[in-house]
């Protein structure tokens, strides 16, 4: 199973919506990086993805984006495939 990182904080519903649909495809480990406990990553995220929300979510070195993007994936049937490399 590929390795998964995602900048997350505590109170973000995409957040929640995203560890749950990887969760529902088996992934059994996300390496979460809070940016609500440590605001400094909000700018390492930031200057990585372009982008300014979470969650930011990377399969193996591969940058996703966030919930919308990883959730098109899935319905293209593109998210599998990435999860079992």
């Amino acid at each position: 199973m590929a390795k998964i990182m995602m900048y997350t904080s505590a109170v973000c519903p995409y957040c929640i919506n995203a560890e749950r649909l990887l969760r529902n495809k088996g992934v059994t480990e996300i390496e979460k990086i809070r940016i609500d406990l440590q605001p400094e990553l909000r700018a390492e995220m930031m200057e990585k993805t372009g982008r300014r929300t979470v969650p930011q979510i990377y399969i193996d070195e591969r940058h996703v984006g966030g919930f919308d993007d990883l959730h098109a994936l899935d319905v293209r049937g593109e998210l599998d495939p990435l999860l079992a490399a």
